[in-house]
């Protein structure tokens, strides 16, 4: 018999990861704003929702992977959220990426209302979801992590946990992309000064993956923006905008002068006032460190 769990929010990262967990012998009661995006998923093994609510009803376990904070706080405490219905007991597992203090008001509703609120962010793009090798991160309540465990085994590769307060993996999926933008951004200047010096930047992009900077970031991005192959879109200028905006806010309550945070978010502010947030956010710094260049 299939196990039941719930699933909100069918987006590039979901659907992929919706698809592993039916593969993995759950059924899912799934909802997505744009129903359509269900068409994707076996049909057989799942029960399509009108409302956030009807994927939470009756089911141990309810999964979300949605864009914002004000989307997740909507699709959890609205009139017809998730916590309308989620049974007692009953755990949420929220894998977007937002403010630690967003799970932190979140925890303490499910915890009113009898249920769970544990976090569970994710490393890795929609390719990554895709093969089931995600990096995922975990904090809050002990038991409902275990008893989450099995579930988050079948869409990665591995699984970290960072205590129990709600907020720590948020906390740490914040730093990361931080990091991953830091690091794109410093490609982006170092492959167009040696492009304008006369050098090929791809067999730049090549020497520092596989010597100085042999890792999966320099190897994967180094080389789209080498290559200055912006397309498929995995991650959307708009989507890192945001990130670059909950590191902006962490380091200033953590009272952190952050000078690379501030570079990196208005490169992404640029894009997204350009007209470029739907396009990725490789585009972002490769494309626009070359227009800064003049290349």
């Amino acid at each position: 018999m299939e196990k039941k769990i719930g699933f909100v929010g069918l987006g590039d990262m979901g659907l992929h990861m919706a698809k592993n967990l039916i593969g993995a012998g759950y059924h899912l009661q799934v909802y997505n704003r744009t129903a359509s995006k269900a068409n994707d998923l076996d049909a057989m093994h799942i029960t399509r929702c009108k409302t956030p609510a009807d994927a939470a009803n009756g089911v141990p376990v309810v999964i979300s992977m949605l864009s914002d904070d004000e989307v997740v706080f909507a699709n959890t405490t609205g009139e017809n959220g998730i916590l309308k219905t989620l049974p007692k007991g009953g755990i949420h597992i929220s894998m977007s990426t937002i403010a630690p203090e967003t799970s932190e008001q979140l925890a303490k509703l499910h915890s009113d209302a009898g249920s769970t609120y544990i976090v569970a962010t994710v490393f890795g793009r929609p390719e990554s979801a895709a093969a089931k090798k995600l990096w995922i991160c975990t904090s809050g309540d002990k038991v409902a992590k275990e008893i989450g465990h099995p579930i988050l085994e079948q869409l990665g590769q591995g699984i970290f946990d960072f205590g129990e307060s709600v907020g720590g993996a948020n906390v740490l999926k914040i730093a990361g992309n931080f990091m991953i933008m830091v690091s794109l951004e410093m490609m982006a200047e170092a492959f167009t000064m040696a492009e304008k010096s006369g050098l090929d930047r791809a067999k730049v992009s090549e020497f520092f993956s596989s010597t100085l900077f042999n890792a999966p970031i320099y190897q994967n991005y180094g080389k789209l923006i080498a290559n200055k192959q912006y397309e498929p879109v995995g991650f959307k200028a708009k989507l890192a905008y945001k990130d670059a905006r909950l590191a902006v806010n962490l380091s200033q309550k953590s009272e952190m002068p952050a000078p690379a945070c501030a570079l990196v978010h208005n490169r992404l502010l640029t894009a997204v006032a350009q007209g470029r947030g739907d396009r990725d956010l490789v585009e972002a710094f490769g494309r626009g460190v070359s227009e800064d260049s003049g290349s």
